[in-house]
């Protein structure tokens, strides 16, 4: 299946039904989903998929499957969807490492190569992070990755925080500056050709 997106040691692909079994080994892990109501059944990470492959055809975007390149090993998952992040609809990025694999990078790489694609592909000016308060090592992943903490706020009982990525917008000094450049160059290139 061809990547939608390639780092250095990974792609990301579409899930597909076939994820299944592994996708369990992370959803269906108790410490892994310690930051959930419960750890998945195998009913329940279908239904994960299924979701996703409805974002893919409705949004364009989703959670991924990340494959580690070297030997197509399924990592994870990691992506991009459609969260009501304190009463606003916001892109974040998400990702579910299984625990064998973590902190060896996997999740940092697959999720700044998602930030990127969210700015570049899809055009978002900015993208975001939740996580239980609790949830560190996700925070630690949207620091590395050049999010700020931009609020908490209580939902159902719990404490979340928030991290964004916003595109710095140009500056109009600097617009101008290069708008001035092009446009000297531009002269300089008529008077050349029409000695």
């Amino acid at each position: 299946m061809i990547g939608i997106i390639e780092t250095n040691r990974l792609y990301l692909r579409q899930l597909t039904q076939k994820d299944l079994s592994n996708l369990s080994l992370v959803l269906s892990d108790k410490e892994s989903m310690r930051f959930y109501p419960h750890a998945f059944t195998l009913e329940e990470v279908a239904g994960w998929i299924e979701k996703n492959i409805k974002r893919y055809e409705n949004d364009g975007f989703g959670l991924w499957a990340v494959i580690r390149k070297e030997d197509n090993l399924f990592l994870g998952d990691c992506g991009i969807t459609l969260q009501n992040i304190d009463g606003e609809i916001l892109p974040e990025i998400g990702f579910h490492i299984i625990k064998s694999f973590c902190n060896k990078g996997y999740a940092t790489e697959a999720a700044e190569a998602c930030k990127e694609y969210a700015i570049r592909k899809l055009g978002f000016k900015a993208i975001y992070s939740y996580s239980e308060l609790e949830n560190k090592p996700s925070q630690r992943v949207a620091s590395k990755i050049g999010m700020s903490k931009i609020k908490t706020y209580k939902s159902n009982g719990a404490g979340k925080v928030v991290y964004e990525y916003k595109i710095k917008a140009q500056s109009p000094v600097r617009h101008l500056t290069v708008r001035k450049i092009m446009a000297g160059r531009m002269q300089k290139k008529c008077a050349d050709n029409m000695e």
